[in-house]
């Protein structure tokens, strides 16, 4: 069995599954996916996702508001923590900061990472955290708020080691997406090999990053055993104990 730590549903594209989400729940579940965590990226669209996944026992979501998305509704600490009430949020974020593209000022960004950490915080719920170009601001700001009381994930893992190990020791968890299967991604490996055991998590990051060998196609939470398989290979275990170990991990972060 896998767990997809970090998965977007509400984005898939389902001209593929017959324009049905029941019949891309079949081909997860058929894939031996049987727990997700779907990822809020805005208040926008929050509700719509919440109301997808509302019937599904196996489906969880998280509350926040992507780093990316400058121009829209901005959250609130208490406007989180409402999100938060509901019964499927396991989750605050996804948060955090992406410098790739950054032009002038990026202190919205900041002040949007913090309303997170201290939401998290108030709510009592793991943080989700989104880190791009922006390694040491990223740590500080979490030493800063206080994050070790709640601790969280890195998703989507493609910073250094000496990042994941800071992180770790905050009581994060570092998660590894499918770039781990592209041959590029030799510095992703590197990480996902020193990554210890209880401390690692997968996921799809879907509907992007298919992992190979579906790179450019839509990705869905059912290739994440594709994430599983390298990380077995590369860390020299087997792939049941890689997806036990991992679906443990996941349970244990987000409480279940």
């Amino acid at each position: 069995m896998f767990f997809d730590s970090h998965c977007h549903l509400d984005r898939i594209d389902l001209e593929g599954h017959n324009n049905s989400f029941s019949q891309l729940l079949e081909t997860i579940r058929a894939d031996q996916v049987t727990r997700m965590v779907c990822i809020s990226v805005n208040l926008e669209t929050f509700d719509d996702m919440y109301a997808l996944i509302d019937p599904y026992d196996d489906i969880y979501c998280s509350a926040g508001v992507h780093p990316d998305y400058e121009k829209v509704r901005e959250p609130t600490v208490e406007i989180l923590c409402e999100m938060a009430t509901r019964d499927k949020v396991v989750a605050i974020g996804e948060t955090g900061l992406d410098y790739i593209e950054a032009s002038g000022d990026m202190e919205w960004q900041r002040q949007r990472f913090i309303t997170h950490i201290e939401a998290a915080k108030q709510c009592k719920l793991p943080l989700i955290i989104h880190s791009r170009n922006a390694k040491q601001d990223t740590l500080d700001l979490l030493r800063d708020h206080g994050a070790e009381a709640i601790g969280g994930v890195l998703h989507c893992f493609t910073e250094d080691w000496e990042m994941a190990e800071q992180a770790i020791e905050l009581g994060f968890y570092i998660s590894i997406s499918g770039i781990v299967t592209f041959n590029q991604a030799a510095n992703v490996r590197e990480v996902a090999v020193k990554i210890p055991a209880d401390r690692l998590l997968i996921e799809t990051d879907s509907p992007w990053l298919s992992p190979v060998p579906f790179r450019g196609k839509t990705n869905h939470p059912g290739r994440v055993r594709y994430v599983a398989e390298k990380l077995a290979e590369i860390r020299g275990v087997s792939l049941e104990q890689l997806a036990e170990t991992t679906y443990a991990n996941a349970n244990r972060l987000f409480g279940l």
